[in-house]
């Protein structure tokens, strides 16, 4: 796009890769019009945000855009409504502040083509309590940031989509395990200390003991897996090389119009694709047997993102709120890099669940941090409806979108049902959610929806229980069913 030939000329990146891969997904570098103007999308190493970035954003999409910045579903940032004739103001701004990708040795990043490439492929899912949650098998802070690191040296990995995207999980029970990642790395405690299982195209299987009352059957949260399920295990010093192993392997066997693993997995044989993954390894990949009923050893609570809860260093904390529907605006972001300056080392972190969390709090600060979140209009009790709700964007801000999903959401928080969990979705690409959430309510028309419930069909959203609902409608199908746990 032109506008990434428009910022200064004394940043240079080398290794330019040969060919931009097109990609209608926005990036930092690459900002993608929308109904309410262009996109800007913000990756964040790990979803950490320091305070003087977060004063960055807030002031550049003021000054650049509609002063609107949305939480994403994999711990990054978007800056909404960029006006015309700002982008490369705003890229400028961005990357100035270390939001880019990072520079290869000995060299500086360039704001053109290569470097969009490289900021697309910073796609490393982590815990946001990493290195502090008290269940943590392995703190994986330090090998997530050799993963990207990985990710942004071989220029041949500009050639996968932005969506291709990793899962490092440490064993946390403050984990978003139930998005479907293309590659997923769990740690597992065995005999021989720490390794890391991984699989393909799924999510790592856990037990949901955390899984809300009201949500149907299977007890599985999430999507159901269709990937390979775990296949062998690993040290934590080989993960590198088997991620770097894999996806020279994914781009080596993919057809020209195959994007995520999954579509490798339809045309290549499981075994196949380790056998050739050996070819760049060292160490064994045949698949372990013994590994098949193997299971996350501790439940993810989502819970944990909401509220205070101790961290693993006696006397430290942490504390999240989340904003309603996962929107800031410039003010509230600028307040939060101050609570952060003021009661921690100046570090937020950015959740998959649309929310932040203030790290490394001092147990007495605590109740001043919880009562500033929640002045600032962020939820931090999870019995608060607007917790249990995920909305896209909508029409205000999407083309594509049959109804005002953000504003639906904020009229059905007033009467959801406790305990009952929902996405809102204004076409059937499901934008907000990756995800199948137990209920998803899909936009026909104007304030109209089709009601679906999850279940083990493997199908989409579920299964459709209703038709045409309004919103009121739908809160009272929605109580029926946490009732009854019945079909309506």
């Amino acid at each position: 796009m032109s506008v990434l030939n428009q910022a200064s000329p004394s940043l240079v990146l080398p290794h330019a890769v040969p060919t931009l891969r097109p990609s209608a997904c926005p990036g930092l570098l690459r900002i993608v019009a929308a109904r309410d103007g262009g996109i800007c999308r913000i990756k964040l190493p790990g979803g950490v945000l320091s305070a003087a970035q977060a004063e960055v954003i807030a002031g550049a999409s003021a000054r650049h855009a509609a002063g609107v910045v949305e939480l994403t579903n994999r711990a990054n940032l978007q800056v909404r409504g960029v006006r015309s004739g700002h982008e490369a103001a705003l890229i400028e701004a961005l990357v100035g502040a270390g939001l880019g990708p990072e520079p290869m040795p000995g060299g500086s990043v360039t704001v053109n083509a290569s470097a969009a490439s490289a900021d697309d492929v910073r796609n490393v899912m982590i815990s946001p309590a990493a290195g502090r949650d008290p269940a943590a098998l392995v703190d994986t802070t330090q090998l997530c940031a050799e993963l990207l690191a990985l990710l942004q040296s071989d220029t041949r990995f500009a050639a996968l989509s932005p969506k291709f995207a990793l899962l490092l999980d440490g064993g946390e029970r403050l984990a978003r395990v139930d998005h479907p990642h293309d590659v997923w790395i769990a740690a597992s405690q065995g005999v021989e200390g720490v390794r890391f299982v991984f699989g393909l195209a799924g999510c790592p299987p856990e037990a949901s003991a955390f899984q809300s009352v009201a949500a149907p059957q299977p007890q599985q949260v999430g999507r159901p897996n269709k990937g390979t399920g775990p296949l062998a295990a690993v040290s934590p010093a080989q993960v590198p090389a088997l991620v770097r192993a894999l996806l020279h392997t994914f781009l080596d066997l993919a057809a020209d119009d195959a994007t995520r693993m999954r579509h490798l997995l339809a045309t290549h044989a499981v075994d196949t694709i380790l056998q050739h993954a050996q070819t760049y390894v060292d160490f064994p990949l045949s698949r372990d047997a013994s590994l098949a009923g193997w299971q996350r050893s501790t439940p993810a609570d989502a819970g944990l993102r909401l509220g205070a809860h101790p961290q693993c260093k006696s006397g430290t904390w942490h504390a999240g709120g989340q904003p309603p529907l996962g929107r800031v605006d410039a003010d509230t972001l600028r307040a939060l890099a101050l609570l952060a300056r003021q009661h921690n080392t100046g570090i937020l972190h950015i959740t998959p669940w649309q929310s932040v969390l203030l790290p490394d709090l001092a147990t007495d600060t605590v109740p001043a941090v919880l009562t500033a979140l929640n002045a600032l209009g962020l939820a931090c009790d999870p019995s608060q409806p607007i917790t249990r709700l995920i909305a896209c964007a909508g029409s205000s801000g999407c083309a594509k979108s049959l109804a005002d999903t953000k504003a639906d959401a904020q009229q059905l928080a007033a009467q959801l049902p406790a305990g009952v969990e929902v996405h809102l979705s204004g076409c059937p690409r499901s934008c907000a959610a990756a995800h199948c959430a137990p209920y998803t309510l899909l936009a026909v028309a104007p304030g109209s929806y089709d009601l679906y419930r999850r279940d083990d069909s493997g199908s989409g959203f579920g299964r459709c229980v209703a038709h045409q609902l309004t919103i009121q409608q739908a809160a009272d199908t929605l109580a029926r069913l946490a009732r009854s746990n019945t079909d309506a």
